[in-house]
């Protein structure tokens, strides 16, 4: 055989073979296709029925800024200047409020407060004792082991986190960010 006639006959010979697996893989799946569809029940809008999801409950923005204001407002009457932060179950920030003079530091160790305080659900002061047992916790990225920052709780779950920074104490920062809470109770 001539070297043409045996690449025309190779050539021909994978086609063939190919065609025969594609055929072969395209009736597989056009058979076992009812059934996939039969597995997965869905409704002809294409909604999930069942047990799928779960619902959780999220601070509106409008009540995170309530609660940053009255935050902010109660540090003002006692002549602090501070920042308050706002941030959602996930320490996403929902709002930031800086305070006329508060320092540069402030913004972000209100962001920090507020998130670690949601992130255990727990206020911050409380948490910068546990350092002296768990001293590698000051190590997880995000967060601020000092006092002012407090949980935003539902039904006993945290939904979101305030953290108030820039008073001369930890505790000063943490009260004003319970009259943040509280504002939300009304």
């Amino acid at each position: 055989m001539k070297t043409r006639t045996r690449v025309l006959t190779g050539t021909a010979l994978v086609v063939a073979l190919g065609a025969g697996t594609f055929g072969a893989v395209s009736a597989n799946a056009a058979q076992s296709a009812p059934a996939a569809a039969a597995a997965a029940p869905a409704k002809k809008d294409g909604a999930v029925a069942g047990k799928a999801f779960t619902t959780t409950t999220h601070l509106t923005v409008d009540a995170a800024a309530r609660a940053a204001q009255a935050a902010l407002e109660a540090a003002r009457k006692e002549n602090q200047r501070v920042t308050v932060a706002v941030v959602d179950r996930n320490g996403n920030t929902i709002v930031t409020l800086r305070g006329d003079g508060a320092g540069p530091q402030s913004y972000e160790s209100a962001e920090r407060k507020a998130f670690t305080a949601v992130a255990w659900n727990a206020p911050t002061s409380v948490l910068a004792g546990r350092l002296a047992q768990a001293p590698n916790l000051k190590d997880i990225p995000g967060t601020l082991f000092l006092g002012g920052g407090v949980p935003v709780q539902a039904e006993g779950a945290p939904v979101a986190g305030i953290g108030v920074a820039g008073a001369p104490s930890g505790e000063l920062d943490e009260k004003y960010a319970k009259a943040g809470v509280d504002a939300l109770a009304k």
